[in-house]
């Protein structure tokens, strides 16, 4: 997650597919769309609703096993209808695989709570990656926008660019907010199996943190009208 070199600056070069169609690529557009951000509408629905059914079922029933089925069939028929349809399946198919990974830690574990917990160590991950490349002078932000861009580094050094540097700062640190955010409310709930409210939780501060994020992080990135104004 970088931030735009000068507006003289080359054309973007070419990214890989999925980074292209990525909700990152809203970083370095001129306009911010809210929809694209979480992935559309049908993307917010794949992704929303295994946690959704899962919780429900959980909820209802009290049962771990009626729960976990419920939500691995809703995640296996959102990529089957991708596939029958021919739509991109990044998706669906990253949800599927996320899904069927916090059912088998579930399962295994006999715990409802471990159905989120793939989240809290995905989450800690990446606010530990962002620390590190902070600590490192890397901020993770001005390296995607740079690379969306086909932009050199050179922001990084270049005293004229003071500025800018300083965005893509701020820029990783409200990243490293959001997930700081996510763990410190949602550990809790996990260590003392809260489970209706971990679930409430994870689904709340899901895609519409990213996407309030992803936002705030445009306003920052994108290029001022003038130099001066940078």
């Amino acid at each position: 997650m970088t931030e735009p070199q000068d507006a003289e600056a080359s054309e973007a070069a070419p990214l890989p597919e999925a980074a292209a169609r990525s909700s990152l690529r809203q970083l370095v557009g001129e306009d911010f769309s809210v929809a694209d951000s979480i992935g559309g509408w049908r993307g917010v629905a794949e992704s929303m609703a295994p946690g959704v059914v899962f919780l429900a079922v959980f909820v209802a029933t009290r049962d771990l096993v009626p729960a976990l089925v419920a939500s691995l069939a809703v995640a296996l028929t959102a990529t089957v209808l991708r596939l029958v349809q021919r739509t991109p399946v990044t998706q669906a198919v990253g949800g599927l695989l996320g899904v069927l990974v916090g059912v088998v830690w579930a399962w295994q574990s006999g715990r409802a709570e471990d159905y989120f917990a793939m989240g809290l160590w995905t989450n800690a991950a990446y606010l530990v990656a962002l620390l590190v490349a902070l600590a490192l002078r890397w901020p993770v932000v001005g390296v995607v926008v740079a690379l969306l861009r086909g932009h050199d580094m050179s922001w990084r050094t270049d005293p004229r660019q003071r500025a800018r540097r300083s965005r893509y700062t701020v820029a990783t640190w409200l990243w490293v907010g959001m997930f700081a955010l996510r763990l410190v409310v949602q550990v809790p709930l996990y260590l003392d199996a809260e489970v209706a409210w971990l679930g409430t939780a994870r689904i709340a501060m899901g895609l519409p943190l990213w996407g309030l994020t992803l936002w705030l992080t445009w306003l920052l990135v994108r290029e001022p009208a003038s130099a001066e104004a940078r």
